[in-house]
C-alpha cells in the first residue's frame, strides 16, 4: 500500500514517498504543530500477520529511541495506522545509505 500525498496519519501529513526497504516504506511527512518535516517509516502490510516481524519493528523503535549519537537518526514517535506500525524519525535530506 502506497500512501497518497496529503494523507493524514495522526498529526503527520504525507509529502512524498522516499524509499522502500525489506520491512517498510519511508515517507517524508510534515508535523504542523511542531512545524517540521519528519521521516515516517511504515511497516509493510505483508508482515502484519507475522508476530515476529511486528515484535522486531517495535523492538527497533524502542532500542533506537534510547540511543543518542550524531550518526544515528533519532526516533521521535512510534504508533500504528490502520493496524500498521510506524516509526517517526528525524528527516535528513540527502542521499540514502544505499547510495
Amino acid at each position: 500500500m502506497t500512501l497518497p500525498v496529503n494523507e493524514q496519519i495522526g498529526p503527520y501529513t504525507i509529502i512524498a514517498q522516499q524509499g522502500t526497504g525489506g520491512m517498510a516504506t519511508v515517507y517524508r511527512a510534515y508535523h504542523a504543530r511542531l512545524d517540521r518535516e519528519i521521516a515516517l517509516k511504515l511497516m509493510h502490510r505483508g508482515f502484519l500477520q507475522d508476530p515476529q516481524f511486528h515484535a522486531r519493528f517495535e523492538r527497533e523503535a524502542k532500542i533506537v529511541a534510547r540511543l543518542e549519537h550524531p550518526n544515528i537518526v533519532p526516533v521521535y514517535d512510534y504508533d500504528e495506522y490502520e493496524g500498521q506500525p510506524f516509526l517517526v524519525m528525524k528527516y535528513i535530506n540527502g542521499q540514502t545509505l544505499k547510495d
